[in-house]
């Protein structure tokens, strides 16, 4: 297992909210999530890697269950809100990886994300008309 990493609380807030509030964009969001998975991950993959990652990042700093982003508001607000979020819980964040990651070949995983997006719905009730 390898050693915590500390974090800034915008890219642990990226994975735990609907915003991405990395200061460093996705690079930010792709670092955090390599270290809690141990390895580099597609694009394709953060969002499955984000799943599991948030749930351990809630359980390792529980107070992100609750800290989440105003609604509705413009960027400036929403950079004075992670400030303040910053000053409440510090600007960096102990993050140790993921005991039970599932490696997937990233070739696989975006042919089956391809093949996903590709299924038909069936409508069990066939319009009128």
């Amino acid at each position: 297992m390898s050693e915590p990493r500390t974090f800034p609380l915008a890219d642990l807030l990226s994975v735990t909210t609907p915003a991405l509030l990395s200061r460093r964009g996705m690079e930010g969001l792709g670092d955090l999530l390599a270290h809690m998975t141990g390895e580099t991950l597609a694009p394709w993959q953060f969002l499955r890697a984000a799943d599991e990652c948030a749930a351990a990042l809630c359980d390792q700093h529980p107070f992100l269950r609750d800290l989440q982003p105003p609604k509705g508001v413009d960027k400036a607000d929403l950079y004075a809100w992670l400030v303040e979020a910053e000053r409440a819980h510090g600007g960096l964040i102990r993050v140790v990886r993921l005991a039970d990651w599932q490696h997937q070949d990233p070739g696989v995983e975006l042919l089956d994300r391809i093949d996903l997006a590709r299924m038909r719905t069936i409508d069990r009730e066939q319009p009128k008309g």
